[in-house]
């Protein structure tokens, strides 16, 4: 009598696997959007100015040119090209540290920390180290298992869930839009948890959000080396 082939407990294997990276690597995904919904909460709170909604911050800015408000239109600049600063600086950080996540946490850990200890008086700098931090923050996880997903803005996940939605009310059965509701749930979350901590705390609140940063950061220690790749992008 032959053997049996593996082939099918190798396929039933790789399927498991497959199945919780996909679990991790969403549950980093939401941790990671409760933290950037509890920054851009209390950022906004205190001082005005998303520090992760860059899309409100560009719209802010277009209405600032139409009114010819020179000074808000120079500080909405400024934080935008700060947030894109954010972004180069965290890929950058990710290929230092050979796309290990624990290094750029850490970072955005110090930033978040910094920008809660500065002076009230002075409250521009620790606004820009925030947005630095939320830049930085998407280069943290860029996809899942394939799945685009984004950490700092959720008008994406929104769009791509809706025409999930659509494309399943024709009958279409594709997988992969449910879970984009993901990033907006943990965001949501966060900016409600972040905006409580505003009211008890003011900006020193990002005090918080640094250690959460530091937390996740340990805690990506045990997820698999490989499954972290997959994850951080190339």
């Amino acid at each position: 009598m032959l053997p049996s082939s593996p082939k099918p407990l190798i396929n039933t294997a790789l399927q498991h696997q497959h199945k919780w990276r996909g679990r991790i690597g969403l549950t980093l995904v939401a941790s990671l959007s409760v933290l950037a919904g509890m920054t851009d909460a209390i950022g906004f709170m205190a001082s005005g100015d998303f520090v992760s909604f860059m899309s409100g911050n560009t719209t802010r800015l277009a209405v600032a040119i139409s009114e010819g408000d020179l000074g808000l239109t120079g500080r909405l600049t400024l934080l935008v090209a700060t947030f894109i600063l954010g972004n180069a600086l965290g890929v950058i950080i990710s290929r230092i540290s050979k796309r290990h996540a624990l290094p750029l946490l850490l970072c955005i850990a110090t930033l978040l920390c910094g920008a809660a200890a500065w002076p009230m008086a002075e409250q521009l700098p620790a606004v820009l180290a925030a947005i630095i931090a939320m830049g930085m923050l998407n280069a943290a996880v860029e996809q899942v298992n394939g799945l685009p997903v984004g950490l700092t803005y959720v008008t994406g996940a929104l769009s791509r869930f809706g025409r999930g939605l659509g494309r399943w009310m024709l009958g279409e059965r594709r997988n992969g839009w449910r879970v984009q509701l993901i990033p907006w749930a943990g965001m949501f979350v966060g900016a409600v948890i972040g905006a409580l901590l505003e009211h008890q705390l003011g900006i020193k609140a990002l005090l918080v959000s640094g250690l959460l940063s530091a937390l996740l950061g340990l805690v990506s220690l045990k997820i698999p080396r490989r499954w972290h790749l997959g994850y951080m992008p190339r």
